[in-house]
């Protein structure tokens, strides 16, 4: 958000801040399509002119001891605007489009990091959900008597509830029908528009998870679903551009009647007992219907203070799991112990040594909304990145042989090997990025080349039985199916059983990434974009690949520069939304990954807007 609007939007408007604003808000009372009639993609209004905001000694503030996450009914600022006058700071589009992040919504909800003010405040959530809701009702061409149904979760962070008013005030006010649900997971969200159960108020037209994933306490965001799946880049382009219209079009009257329509319309729901009792139902299933086919085991779960701690006691005790020693499962969106992502290596040293101190049988950590897992065998060894698609890749390939498993660029070279090789399928590596992996699968089935599985390393993966939803509560279950049924059968083992399963998987000895940071300032750059100046560097580094009879470029590949040579290999790419070159090198020794970063090194040194001091160093540290 620009600088001025950013710095009032903190002072004023975040309830996080400890301060919260009343207004007398009303809608003018309107049908839904006489409400979104402005907004439709035909006749998008132009923005008003710049509201000038200054300190205004009638404006009164009121500090709250703590933030109140009850749904507030009344804001306590009273300013000498008019009741008809624009009732927030302007902003355009841009600021709006800022908070895109691929297929998802995230800005800075909290304030307390120095350099990060706060951008996604109460209003403009606001303004997003009345944005979601003009681009659903279109979508979904309801009819102006129809009453849309949308349902809203989220997870442990401390700005959720805050934001879960805000876009219920936005939905209410678009004419919209709201469903809470309260603490849930991101896949629970996208089930919701699936369930067919009108007892849970099921199936929703539409769904927004309030998440930010791993990030770090203050940031938040929104996921939006439908029964089609998650919106994609273009989508959520569409409603951010119908947000900013909405927004600078809020007065004091259209936000009071909002608010009240909040109050008397909402309904709450705890889906999240369908949604784990369609877990249990799927484990005992693949055990042949078995009450607790996973008596005896010993599982413990690390739910990182997240959203996970719901798998301990909905999911694994009711199939008979002993869970002692499960740890930080009360959600805490501080996130005090470690960051909930199974990709972080602090996070897998806290479920590693839970398992082994526990002498658990398998460890399971989430991240903070649960669409990503992994998992610890019972000595310790980590199922995570190229393992945890190994292994997936040998469960799914046992149902459907010869079936095509999609992963992000990143893979191993050992994992092609392994998939092809040993399992009998067929590896395609596409591009980095969940949505693509999973958009990709999709794609392949559509042309007639069967895919059941599509991961990322990040440990998003999907399965077309479940709807290619990434969820990593039911990659767990796949795991669960895995050890019920092979005890089922009279075999035992415990999680030896998944080890096994992953047994000839090649790995290599050196593996690292480095991040090559483009200075979107440096006059090298020529005032062209960050993306421009990453492009010719990749294309300088597949030049110099031809003359080096050591390299040879991979014949497929979808993303960046990836090469082969002594043994390993290399990928250079840019990154999806930051001005970064990943380098990612794989090799059987230091001194073969040396050989391939120096191959890196003198295709690259020349740019002198290119940040190469993370393998300057890894260079002189392995010298």
């Amino acid at each position: 958000m620009a600088a001025t609007s950013g710095k009032i939007v903190q002072n004023v408007f975040v309830s996080q801040s400890h301060c919260y604003y009343q207004q007398n808000r009303q809608f003018h009372s309107q049908s839904q399509r006489a409400y979104f009639a402005p907004y439709m993609r035909n006749s998008l209004p132009s923005p008003p002119g710049k509201l000038a905001w200054t300190s205004n000694p009638s404006m009164q503030l009121r500090n709250l001891s703590k933030p109140n996450n009850d749904f507030i009914i009344q804001r306590n600022i009273h300013c000498n605007a008019s009741a008809s006058a624009i009732a927030v700071p302007y902003l355009d589009k841009t600021d709006f489009l800022r908070l895109q992040n691929g297929s998802d919504i995230r800005g800075v909800a909290v304030d307390g990091v120095e350099g990060e003010p706060i951008s996604l405040t109460e209003p403009v959530a606001e303004a997003i959900a009345a944005g979601f809701a003009a681009w659903l009702f279109e979508r979904k061409k309801a009819a102006a008597s129809q009453n849309l149904r949308v349902s809203i979760g989220h997870d442990s962070r401390i700005s959720a509830k805050l934001l879960q008013n805000a876009i219920s005030r936005g939905l209410a006010g678009a004419g919209l029908e709201v469903v809470q649900y309260g603490l849930a997971s991101t896949p629970a969200m996208f089930n919701s528009t699936l369930t067919k159960d009108e007892a849970f108020l099921c199936p929703v037209d539409g769904s927004i998870m309030i998440t930010a994933s791993h990030l770090p306490f203050n940031r938040n965001g929104f996921k939006f679903f439908t029964n089609a799946g998650g919106l994609g880049k273009t989508d959520i382009k569409d409603v951010l551009e119908r947000a900013a219209d909405i927004y600078n079009q809020f007065t004091a009257e259209n936000l009071a009647n909002s608010e009240r329509k909040a109050s008397s319309s909402i309904k709450q729901v705890d889906y999240m007992n369908v949604y784990t009792s369609d877990l249990v139902k799927a484990v005992r299933k693949a055990a042949g219907s078995i009450e607790k086919p996973l008596d005896g085991f010993h599982i413990v779960v690390d739910a990182g203070n997240g959203a996970g701690g719901f798998f301990v006691k909905k999911v694994l005790e009711p199939l008979g799991a002993v869970t002692n020693g499960s740890q930080f499962l009360e959600p805490d969106g501080l996130f005090p112990n470690h960051i909930p992502n199974p990709e972080d290596k602090t996070a897998m040293r806290a479920i590693t040594k839970a398992v082994l101190q526990s002498k658990a049988d398998l460890g399971i950590i989430f991240d903070t909304d649960v669409d990503r897992s992994a998992a610890v065998d019972f000595q310790g060894r980590e199922f995570n990145r190229n393992r945890l698609i190994a292994l997936m890749a040998a469960i799914v390939l046992e149902e459907h042989p010869g079936t095509t498993i999609v992963t992000d660029s990143v893979t191993s070279d050992g994992l092609t090997t392994f998939i092809e090789n040993k399992l009998g399928g067929k590896h395609h590596r596409f591009k980095r990025g969940y949505k693509n992996v999973i958009d990709e699968a999709i794609r392949l089935n559509s042309v007639g080349e069967e895919s059941h599985l599509a991961i990322e390393t990040s440990g998003h993966g999907a399965l077309k039985e479940n709807h290619w939803l990434d969820d990593g509560a039911y990659l767990m279950v796949k795991i669960l199916n895995k050890l019920a049924s092979v005890r089922a059968s009279g075999m035992g083992g415990g999680s030896k059983v998944l080890t096994d399963l992953i047994e000839g998987l090649h790995e290599p000895a050196s593996s690292m990434e480095l991040r090559l940071k483009i200075n979107q300032d440096h006059p090298d750059l020529k005032g062209g974009s960050f993306r421009e100046y990453g492009e010719t560097v990749l294309k300088q580094l597949e030049k110099s690949i031809g003359s080096d009879p050591n390299l040879r470029k991979a014949p497929v590949n979808y993303e960046g520069v990836r090469v082969s040579g002594y043994g390993g290999w290399f990928l250079l790419r840019l990154s999806l939304h930051d001005p970064v070159l990943p380098l990612n090198i794989e090799a059987p020794s230091k001194g073969d990954a040396v050989k391939l970063a120096l191959a890196v090194l003198a295709a690259v040194k020349d740019f002198a807007g290119l940040d190469i001091s993370a393998l300057d160093k890894f260079l002189r540290e392995s010298s």
